[in-house]
């Protein structure tokens, strides 16, 4: 909001006086990125919060608080603190750059989160004699990192194989795992769940989850060539991990059966 300014005008040499005062109380406001932000766990965060209608501060005669509460706690404990000369810092690596906060930015920065750190994020902002507040829940994530297993295997005809596709070190518990196949005959990837059976997750002493599916294949000299992926996803994945390999028959070649091992992941990248 443009400030007030006013403009005196006095008999004799005419003087300009230009004052421009904050917005009223009641227009003070932050702006937070929304409601929930997510940041890959280990990864550096910077949880947003900018003042609206200010472009040039001084900060000597302001203040910035940032407040945190555990998901599952009602005690709110205080990060950090900046007043005029006076800085205090609570979680070691937080801050918020002062060089940025003249031109209203707030934002706070955390280094190497961990997933104890999700929860409530309060940013509280005075600006003498006003203040306003913003809040926004930051949700910590870890990706899978999955495989298949075995890489390669001697199967003869009709005779059974166990295929594991393993998604390990992932948080938060949900994920999908699919299977999909691909044949000469149908050339394109359909999904199916016959000989598919995929566990339970369990969860690691660190806190992070982990999750199998197993494929029983029993194949034939018609499954020679056929394409098996396994696709992995989770909300902490751009998009999905696929896991392929090549399935090749005994009867059309003078060699065992060889499962022929691909990984595809395209790492993460944070927003």
């Amino acid at each position: 909001m443009a400030h007030l300014r006013l403009l005196l005008l006095l008999s004799g040499p005419q003087l300009l006086v230009l004052w421009c005062c904050p917005p009223s109380a009641g227009f003070l406001q932050v702006e937070m990125a929304g409601e929930t932000q997510t940041v890959l766990l280990n990864d550096n965060a910077t949880i947003i919060c900018k003042v609206q209608g200010y472009h040039h501060l001084d900060i000597t005669i302001m203040g910035i608080t940032w407040f945190w509460k555990h998901q599952v706690s009602a005690t709110e404990v205080k990060l950090f603190e900046f007043f005029g000369d006076h800085q205090m810092t609570v979680r070691p690596g937080a801050s918020v750059s002062l060089r940025r906060l003249k031109r209203g930015d707030a934002s706070l920065q955390l280094p190497g989160v961990q997933l104890r750190e999700a929860g409530e994020y309060r940013c509280e902002v005075v600006i003498t004699p006003h203040k306003a507040v913003g809040t926004v829940q930051l949700e910590v994530v870890a990706y899978p990192v999955s495989s298949l297993f075995p890489e390669q295997a001697m199967v003869k005809e009709n005779e059974e194989q166990l295929i594991l596709c393993m998604a390990s070190g992932f948080y938060p518990t949900n994920i999908t795992v699919t299977w999909k196949k691909w044949t000469q005959k149908d050339p394109q990837y359909v999904e199916f769940s016959e000989g598919v059976f995929t566990n339970c997750t369990t969860k690691n002493e660190d806190g992070m989850f982990n999750v199998t599916s197993f494929l029983m294949l029993k194949p034939s000299l018609e499954d020679n060539m056929t394409i098996y992926q396994c696709v992995v996803w989770h909300k902490s994945l751009p998009t999905s991990q696929r896991l392929n390999f090549t399935l090749t028959m005994i009867g059309s070649q003078k060699s065992a059966c060889t499962l022929k091992y691909y990984i595809k992941q395209i790492p993460y990248s944070p927003s």
